[in-house]
């Protein structure tokens, strides 16, 4: 999971995070309920998981979408693969809404959110610097129709 992560970051393009945190950071920072692994044949070739945001007991249901495909296996359909359990695994925990933040210049992972339902909620413009570089965020998110009626 750490070297698809670091394949992420090395595109520039993934996330603001410039090193991989270390198992407990990881771990802490992410729901333990909803944690996906894909595999073939005994290699890993993505992983997705959900991060909450916001301590406050109103947003016990929102969280935050993480999905990194290895280089090797980007295009092969892993990505949504692993939305689709994603987005089960969530409504099985009672999450209603997903939420991601994506780079603009990611238009993998935005085409990748739309044919799951997400929607384009906004565009916060120059959010961060990144290697000097200010960056956008295209915020998304995807409201569950099962969870939350």
């Amino acid at each position: 999971m750490c070297a698809i992560y670091l394949e992420g970051i090395a595109t520039g393009n993934a996330t603001f995070e410039q090193t991989a945190p270390d198992w407990e950071k990881w771990d802490a920072g992410h729901l333990a309920g909803v944690r996906i692994v894909a595999r073939s044949v005994g290699v890993v070739l993505g992983w997705a998981a959900l991060s909450v945001v916001s301590s406050r007991c109103v947003y016990a249901g929102v969280a935050e979408v993480s999905i990194y495909v290895a280089e090797r296996a980007r295009g092969r359909g892993v990505g949504r693969q692993l939305m689709t359990r994603l987005i089960a695994d969530s409504e099985a925990a009672g999450i209603w809404t997903l939420q991601a933040g994506i780079f603009p210049e990611n238009v993998a992972s935005i085409a990748l959110h739309e044919c799951a339902g997400f929607r384009t909620i906004g565009r916060r413009e120059r959010l961060g610097q990144m290697n000097g570089r200010w960056r956008d965020v295209v915020l998304m998110e995807r409201r569950s129709t099962v969870v939350g009626q």
